[in-house]
């Protein structure tokens, strides 16, 4: 191929999710972008986190919305705010947390994102908290 002046594009524009984060009756199944949501979904979530922006100043910061579930946070990047603060999050609604270290993990072998997940998901994991570098990585792996 030969070399031209135009630019190698690196933007990047991610499928539609919304077939991913809607159930069939337009209800929220799973958060992977606000792109695709409706004002009403997006106002409900901004009005459950204000109900729950409290807990932190009691004196037991706990509430037991999630007790008995186990939310998996899969971190395919450094951070220690973000995965913090979720599982200080998932540990104030009472869920049980797994950080998963990728590093260890099966997909420092080339396990995908999925493979991974669905291996989770047959141990009855409930939830999980993917961070990747490639925004939208998840979703490349679904098909809608």
């Amino acid at each position: 191929m030969s070399s031209s002046n135009q630019p190698a594009s690196t933007s990047f524009k991610a499928p539609d999710s919304s077939c991913l984060q809607l159930d069939e009756q337009g209800r929220l199944r799973h958060f992977l972008t606000t792109e695709s949501l409706s004002k009403e979904i997006l106002t409900e979530i901004m009005d459950v986190a204000e109900s729950f922006s409290s807990v932190g100043n009691q004196a037991v910061k706990k509430v037991p919305v999630l007790r008995g579930k186990t939310i998996v946070n899969l971190f395919f990047e450094n951070s220690t705010r973000t995965r913090t603060t979720f599982e200080l999050a998932a540990k104030r609604l009472s869920a049980d947390v797994i950080n998963l270290n990728i590093a260890t993990s099966a997909a420092a072998k080339g396990e995908s994102i999925l493979d991974t997940i669905r291996n989770l998901e047959a141990m009855q994991a409930d939830m999980f908290v993917v961070r990747h570098s490639d925004s939208g990585a998840y979703v490349h792996d679904q098909a809608c």
